[in-house]
């Protein structure tokens, strides 16, 4: 007993001290990463062979910005043609530019808002008329915002169950149906997040459409298989990207508490996660179906231990409880 209270008054400090810090102000200073991230470096560059989706195209859903951009990057670099769709044709018309010019190989930029099932048509009519139908389709659009579950609004759940879930399926469903109807196969990547699978307070919305979308993609996986399709999933950890930490986090105070929790000590890069998505979408992979790859060094299983809290606890600490945990009597 008295180890356990020594344990439960130094973590309560411990709470008390980064609860005072996360108030404690709007704007982060750049704290230096832990020690153990020098043992992490990322890697960014392609690690697939040069050419590995020349005479491929690949289907982009929120390709303008954060992730999708650089999956497509990475793609349009192993020679895929890329087609990047969204809402705002101006932004993608940009990305789409830039890509092009850095890799030598063609981006194709297509307005669509995926929430409406006519629109998602017309997009692919285009897509077809431009490039044919797609090798590679990968589903990252996606709308999230805090929020306490109390506070939802009927508009504010559908905004986002819209964008994520529904969005995903009227993509999915017609493209699949017109390449079943082709006799053509496809890899299908659906980008979701680590509380898919454990769910989360404050995101209801993301984490139920989320957890939508890995339903929807294993199902398929099992029916779609005799098609030539694969579905497969990646699950990422957090990523700083412009449009996700303005919305989750627009003071920056939670980015060290996430910092703190990741074992491997730093934040995952874009570039990660569009390399994984390039293997799990490449020929390397065609075995992989139904599968869902979770990448966020190890946030998920440091959250899920109910120990693991005692990392917290020193050299010192540990001696003083081992002498205490010892001198304990009975059961």
């Amino acid at each position: 007993m008295a180890a356990a209270t020594f344990l439960r008054e130094k973590l309560f400090r411990s709470f008390k001290t980064q609860r005072s810090w996360i108030h404690s102000s709007g704007v982060l200073p750049q704290a230096a990463p832990p020690p153990q991230a020098r043992f992490f470096p990322p890697a960014e560059g392609p690690m697939l062979p040069t050419g590995s989706f020349t005479n491929r195209v690949a289907f982009i859903t929120g390709g303008g910005t954060g992730l999708g951009r650089a999956m497509t990057t990475t793609l349009s670099q192993l020679g895929a043609t890329c087609i990047i769709a969204s809402r705002k044709l101006d932004v993608l018309k940009q990305t789409a530019e830039e890509i092009s010019s850095q890799t030598g190989n063609k981006v194709h930029a297509v307005q669509c808002d995926v929430k409406d099932p006519e629109a998602v048509s017309r997009c692919v009519d285009q897509v077809e008329a431009m490039t044919g139908l797609p090798d590679v389709v990968i589903n990252n659009a996606a709308g999230n915002f805090v929020c306490p579950s109390e506070r939802l609004t009927p508009n504010g759940w559908k905004s986002i169950t819209d964008i994520v879930l529904n969005g995903t399926a009227f993509v999915t469903l017609e493209l699949g149906r017109r390449l079943i109807q082709n006799q053509k196969g496809a890899s299908f990547l659906a980008i979701t997040t680590i509380y898919a699978e454990s769910g989360s307070g404050f995101v209801a919305p993301s984490a139920s459409a989320k957890a939508g979308v890995e339903a929807l993609y294993k199902s398929l996986a099992a029916e779609w298989g005799r098609y030539g399709h694969r579905f497969n999933i990646i699950q990422p950890g957090p990523i700083r990207t412009k449009g996700a930490f303005s919305r989750l986090d627009p003071t920056g105070a939670f980015e060290k508490a996430m910092i703190g929790r990741i074992p491997t000590g730093r934040l995952g890069m874009p570039g990660e996660i569009a390399n994984l998505a390039a293997y799990m979408s490449s020929e390397f992979a065609t075995w992989m179906s139904g599968a869902v790859v979770r990448l966020d060094g190890g946030e998920y299983v440091s959250m899920a231990g109910e120990f693991n809290e005692l990392r917290r606890v020193t050299p010192e600490q540990w001696k003083t409880m081992e002498a205490m945990i010892r001198g304990t009597k009975g059961s």
